[in-house]
């Protein structure tokens, strides 16, 4: 599938592997939570990036003392109306700190582009047929008026900064 990252279509470093899959010897992965539990050890033990996909009912409370070494957690949306994953998001932005690489995958839809960047998502695994208006539609909303986990664009702290340094 495409990946949208800054506003742009760009390659996918990272491969997926079935959990009945061997791992390949080197090069960026992604497993399931569920094999991540099962082969945690020796899959931070390789010499290689590794990535784990949550599906909505997995914790993500149980990748927090490892998420320093996970290169991108993959969150699903199995349909537009499963919100779950804007949670798992915030969670794992705001309370457990991750910086890394946050990927929402599934049923990802351009109409809730805004609500996935504002909850902490950074790449977006989109529909082939609507990959190029998904990119364009990144610079269309640079702005917000309240706060979230991704704060950047928020008109109110932009104006109280402005009026601090004495700008007009």
């Amino acid at each position: 599938m495409p990946l949208v990252k800054d506003g742009a279509l760009v390659a996918d470093a990272w491969t997926r592997i079935a959990d009945d899959a061997a791992l390949p010897g080197d090069g960026a992965v992604t497993v399931s939570f569920k094999r991540w539990e099962a082969e945690r050890s020796s899959l931070l033990g390789r010499n290689a990036p590794v990535g784990v996909f949550l599906g909505n009912t997995d914790p993500v409370e149980a990748l927090a003392s490892d998420l320093n070494r996970i290169g991108v957690v993959m969150l699903d949306f199995p349909k537009y109306t499963d919100g779950r994953a804007y949670s798992q998001a915030r969670l794992l932005r705001e309370r457990l700190g991750y910086r890394g690489e946050l990927r929402a995958t599934g049923n990802v839809l351009r109409d809730q582009l805004l609500f996935m960047r504002r909850s902490g998502f950074d790449t977006y695994e989109v529909d082939e047929r609507g990959a190029a208006g998904f990119a364009a539609s990144m610079a269309a909303v640079t702005h917000a008026y309240q706060p979230a986990t991704n704060d950047a664009g928020m008109l109110l702290r932009r104006y109280t900064s402005a009026r601090a340094s004495g700008a007009k």
